[in-house]
């Protein structure tokens, strides 16, 4: 991360525009959306499969001049 960013993570109980407001209250704007997969393992008998369980949003964001 450069100079003046930070990244924000949306929380579990937290909707995206509620993590928005987070930001603009500690003076930043977000520059970039990252989504990234949760997955879970699953074992059937000898057989390993991953299914995606949920996601984790993150905001790299700046600061406002």
């Amino acid at each position: 991360m450069g100079k003046g960013r930070m990244e924000f993570e949306v929380q579990e109980n937290e909707s995206i525009g509620d993590c928005m407001d987070r930001m603009k209250k500690l003076g930043f704007s977000p520059i970039r959306r990252i989504e990234k997969p949760i997955f879970q393992e699953v074992i059937n008998g000898s057989q390993t499969t991953y299914e995606p369980v949920g996601r984790k949003i993150i905001f790299e964001a700046k600061e406002i001049d």
